[in-house]
């Protein structure tokens, strides 16, 4: 593959000047919490926090949540919970943004809408108040063009110009080209009104998989800007996280975007934090990022009739899962961890040779024993009531001498 080298990206994507080439993607969230509902919100920011977002964005829609944003920044700084928080404005952020300066400051950034901040008239006037402010409060912009809400003015000119060649371009071609030269211009005006080029991050939004591809591209052949990359309303389940997927993969091995989010839609009282788990699975899924151990596991077949091997999978997903937040912080490089939990001898021995730590659980009528692989050498076998107990064990005490230089631990007590 050829090298991938990322556009230089621009001031607080996680809160400081990240200057250079080939920095970080960046995984960014949204709360679906009332703003105004403060300690609600500050859970949740919390939870996405914890799960791994490095930015979360708030909505900014009315006075009360305008309000709410220095008390939510207050909360998460008692609580030891150090993010950027994002203001999502439509329609009045002009308004909002001077009738509470406390908010503008505690804002790490503001998210604009060019399609329906100046809605209903001629001038751009409230988008430059909102520039002027961010100028003002030295707060990046976030331009963020949606094809639910793009400008009707400009779409409708372009189309009248379009009808009028002597070969009229699809209708696809044209509501593309008018979403790129609404995020071009819209950056060229924050320009003109005080934001230097690295406080201005683009995104075009769009719900097509092949839309998003070919927008993205053309914005990203025509600025140098940082982009902010993410199909809308993407929808729930597979749907959403392969359609993404499909989505964001192609971009990103090219070299585009600086910050990603799968918004994804969450079942009834479903966990928001999944849209940070897909995001974060995509990045360590094309080698760009690496977030948590990963675990292979075969998907089961004929000679795996036993769920054994499913259920050891299961459980060591999560306890990787649950064990993240505090070996993050104790054993650097932890996330490039791999395990391999198979189901049968077929791949099993030699999957779990390729990982770091990988056990063969027996497949029907063979054996019952399991032999357990660290670093591609055999280490132990397994077998009896306790394997998954034993298991997680032999993992402990990888994790705590390959990844803990301090590390004085002797090798578990399991019989080899």
């Amino acid at each position: 593959m050829a090298e991938i080298k990322r556009r230089k990206t621009s001031t607080v994507q996680i809160g400081q000047v990240r200057a250079g080439w080939e920095v970080p993607v960046v995984v960014q969230s949204m709360t679906n919490t009332d703003t105004a509902d403060v300690p609600a919100t500050i859970d949740q920011v919390e939870a996405l926090a914890l799960a791994g977002s490095e930015i979360v964005r708030v909505t900014v829609n009315n006075e009360d949540a305008a309000a709410a944003v220095p008390r939510i920044t207050e909360g998460l700084e008692k609580r030891g919970i150090r993010i950027p928080i994002v203001g999502d404005f439509h329609y009045n952020g002009h308004l909002l943004l001077k009738k509470f300066p406390e908010a503008a400051r505690a804002l790490a950034k503001y998210r604009i809408n060019p399609g329906n901040v100046s809605i209903g008239r001629k001038d751009d006037d409230n988008f430059r108040t909102m520039v002027e402010c961010a100028v003002e409060n030295q707060k990046p912009v976030r331009i963020g063009v949606n094809w639910g809400s793009l400008d009707q003015q400009l779409l409708t000119r372009m189309m009248d110009e379009n009808s009028r060649r002597p070969q009229p371009a699809p209708a696809r071609e044209v509501m593309l080209e008018a979403m790129v030269v609404s995020a071009l211009d819209s950056a060229a005006a924050a320009g003109r009104y005080g934001l230097r080029p690295d406080q201005i991050i683009l995104s075009a939004k769009v719900s097509g998989v092949r839309d998003l591809i070919d927008v993205y591209t053309r914005l990203a052949e025509r600025c140098e800007y940082a982009l902010h990359l993410g199909l809308t309303e993407a929808g729930m389940g597979a749907k959403g996280l392969i359609a993404s997927t499909a989505a964001l993969a192609p971009l990103l091995l090219a070299g585009i975007g600086d910050t990603i989010r799968v918004s994804l839609t969450p079942k009834p009282g479903g966990d928001r934090t999944e849209e940070v788990l897909a995001a974060q699975q995509i990045l360590q899924s094309l080698g760009l990022r690496s977030f948590m151990p990963q675990v292979t596991s075969c998907p089961g077949c004929g000679r795996t009739t036993s769920t054994y091997f499913q259920e050891l999978a299961e459980q060591i997903q999560t306890y990787l899962r649950n064990s993240m937040p505090q070996w993050r912080k104790k054993y650097p490089g932890v996330e490039q961890l791999k395990l391999a939990v198979m189901g049968c001898v077929v791949n099993g021995p030699g999957e779990s040779k390729h990982a770091n730590l990988g056990i063969s659980l027996p497949g029907t009528f063979e054996e019952p024993k399991a032999p357990v692989y660290v670093d591609g050498k055999l280490y132990t076998t397994l077998r009896g009531d306790s394997i998954v107990a034993e298991f997680k064990q032999i993992l402990d005490h990888y994790v705590e001498t390959h990844y803990n230089q301090d590390s004085t631990a002797q090798e578990p007590a399991v019989a080899r």
